[in-house]
């Protein structure tokens, strides 16, 4: 049987391995070098001011701050419930699309356009300019307009009396 060839990949494997080892080497002798033997706790200790930045010098007694258990919070502080606004607003349609069924409704009180789908129209079909109602849910990429009527100017006329019979 013959001996096992050694190839380039394996020479430079074994370089790499080598050089590995003596960087090693020489960098546990300089941390043995530098070392300084003999140092006191203090002269190893640090310390960390008021303001959170290490020093090598303690902390001065007369700013320690005193907290009580009792102060320290974990989590959130619980918050109080809004009052309920108008589900409903008002908008004008900034843009749509009735060949792909969708469009963008700008909010009259925010200003912000929000997506408007032709499955969340109520009140038949609208186009670019008409005033609308809406209400706003989030959908899977934001706020969409849903429940949209076509916004009435004035309020429908009341039904005239009928004629009184003689």
């Amino acid at each position: 049987m013959g001996r096992a060839q050694e190839t380039f990949g394996k020479k430079e494997n074994e370089k790499k391995r080598l050089k590995k080892k003596n960087d090693k080497e020489e960098k546990r002798e300089q941390r043995k070098a530098n070392a300084k033997p003999g140092q006191s706790l203090d002269e190893m200790l640090a310390y960390v001011d008021e303001n959170g930045n290490i020093s090598t010098t303690p902390p001065d007694p007369t700013k320690k701050r005193i907290i009580k258990t009792e102060d320290i919070r974990i989590g959130i502080a619980r918050q109080e419930d809004l009052p309920q606004e108008d589900p409903v607003r008002l908008g004008t349609v900034a843009f749509f699309n009735d060949s792909k069924g969708y469009g963008f409704i700008k909010d009259s009180q925010t200003q912000e356009s929000i997506f408007v789908h032709a499955n969340g129209l109520a009140g038949g079909p609208i186009k670019e300019g008409d005033k609308v109602n809406f209400e706003v849910e989030m959908g899977q990429k934001g706020p969409t307009a849903v429940r949209v009527k076509a916004a009435s100017a004035t309020p429908p006329p009341a039904p005239a009396p009928a004629p009184a019979a003689t």
